[in-house]
């Protein structure tokens, strides 16, 4: 009996753990409306690069060993989920183009002693010097997906989220899994 709560209390730690990763994705798309999305059959990878990976956050980041953590997730998810969206695989002239953008970076936020107070000198607040109460740093990721017609950008899928540093391989790669195919859910429909 023990050991069943303890199996379930875990259980409900993990989930709660991975929506927490999940939940932070802010996903929009943008579409072209004048293009028909039925007329088209197939889709494929541009080539011969199907995306990039821009890092800004150190000097010593690694963008080839980011992307060869990150394409093959992609790769994988795009290959489920465009069909499932009625759009077949071709390696060779498909109607649709599918590239990626993956984009990781550094951001601060920062607050100052007295920023929210109003400039007004009858309330009686000393003038003092700015100093910095709180400051945080975070890493932010965004992928962005489009989707090209005879090279023209037709629909663009954009996934955003604030990544906690100490996140590991394991749970970036949900991260990433979760926020390609909910931007892959979007693109339009086939039929």
């Amino acid at each position: 009996m023990v050991q069943r709560r303890t199996a379930l209390v875990l259980a409900l730690a993990l989930a709660a753990a991975s929506d927490s990763i999940v939940a932070a994705v802010k996903v929009r798309t943008q579409v072209i409306k004048e293009f028909d999305f039925t007329k088209a059959r197939t889709w494929g990878w541009k080539n011969p690069e199907p995306g990039v990976v821009i890092l800004s956050r150190t000097q010593a980041d690694d963008a080839a060993a980011v992307r060869a953590q990150a394409e093959p997730v992609l790769r994988e998810i795009a290959s489920a989920q465009m069909p499932r969206r009625g759009f077949q695989e071709s390696a060779t002239a498909p109607d649709l183009t599918l590239t990626y953008y993956l984009l990781i970076s550094l951001g601060a936020s920062s607050q100052t002693l007295g920023q929210f107070l109003p400039a007004v000198a009858q309330w009686g607040v000393p003038p003092f010097a700015p100093v910095s109460t709180s400051v945080e740093i975070i890493e932010q990721g965004s992928l962005v997906f489009d989707i090209l017609a005879s090279d023209k950008v037709v629909w663009r899928g954009t996934g955003e989220a604030k990544i906690k540093i100490d996140l590991d391989r394991r749970e970036r790669e949900a991260l990433l899994r979760e926020a390609a195919e909910d931007i892959l859910q979007r693109v339009p429909r086939r039929d």
